[in-house]
């Protein structure tokens, strides 16, 4: 049986970007026809339409939603092969990081600053859900993950996971929030309280102090956004728990207070990677501080 061959695919890839054949002729300073017969052998190959056409705009089939999946994956690691093994290698290379949306940007800022500024290394980011995000990695679409969970595990994992940091939780609220001076028990029970949705780590370690410490906490707001946590503290809605780096900057200038610190409760940042025997090198320069939990294989 015949191979695929890639050069139908990189049309059928750029046309898929484009979604309109005319423009992508244009681009590629080839005619329309020639366009359309390259794709045509690949759906032959492949034995199904890869796009349904509806007036002038193509619109991709379901099977044609998997080969640009399956694409978007084989160009990208063409691109790696050529920037890793190529004999001059690239002058500029790409680093592209994906970050929970709901993620402390102080920290992502904290985690990217020493390639901030750097003429050899250019930042890709992107931001999205811990599944679109995971996807992404194994496709080689992105090179880490930015989280504060690692994934689920298994002996096929694929991932490595690297703990980036640990940082301790504590109530904060706006400086001219009345704050009680009465015990952490009494400032649960009675203080309006903004809390990270259930299912973070951090709401886990709350719901177990509450618990040991036997008190109904006064839940106000449950937030599966940082930004909206500081939003809501910034409104003096309640104390909200949250990592001191989160809110970094109005700490620092005093529009925030820390009222409490919570023991046993931290908020672990991670950066996950796949395995790659030629790693790029500001990611390598990135995690070669951080402590690092390999999943097994």
């Amino acid at each position: 049986m015949p191979g695929l061959n890639y050069n139908h695919l990189r049309y059928f890839w750029e046309v898929a970007r484009d979604g309109n054949l005319t423009r992508t002729a244009a681009r590629l300073n080839v005619s329309q026809s020639s366009l359309s017969v390259q794709i045509r052998k690949l759906e032959d190959r492949l034995g199904h339409a890869l796009f349904n056409r509806r007036a002038k705009t193509l619109h991709l089939t379901e099977a044609g939603r998997i080969a640009l999946d399956h694409a978007n994956a084989i160009f990208a690691t063409g691109d790696d092969l050529l920037g890793t093994l190529g004999e001059t290698g690239l002058a500029r290379e790409t680093l592209r990081v994906g970050a929970q949306a709901t993620l402390s940007r102080n920290f992502q800022i904290g985690f990217l600053r020493p390639v901030f500024g750097r003429r050899d290394v250019e930042l890709i980011l992107k931001s999205g859900s811990e599944a679109e995000l995971l996807d992404a990695l194994r496709t080689l679409n992105l090179d880490v993950v930015l989280s504060t969970q690692p994934p689920p595990t298994d002996d096929l994992s694929p991932f490595v996971v690297h703990r980036i940091s640990e940082q301790p939780v504590a109530l904060i609220g706006h400086s001219t929030f009345t704050i009680a001076q009465s015990s952490l028990a009494e400032q649960l029970s009675d203080t309006p309280i903004v809390l990270p949705a259930r299912g973070t780590m951090v709401r886990t370690g709350f719901d177990s102090l509450v618990a040991r410490l036997g008190v109904q906490p006064n839940i106000v707001a449950e937030v599966d956004d940082m930004a909206m946590m500081r939003l809501l503290a910034r409104e003096g809605l309640g104390l909200a728990v949250l990592a001191p780096i989160v809110v970094a900057d109005e700490l620092a200038s005093g529009l925030f207070v820390e009222a409490a610190k919570l023991p046993s409760i931290v908020e672990t940042f991670y950066a996950i990677v796949m395995r790659r025997r030629f790693a790029k090198s500001a990611l390598t320069e990135l995690l070669t501080p951080a402590r690092s939990t390999v999943l097994p294989d």
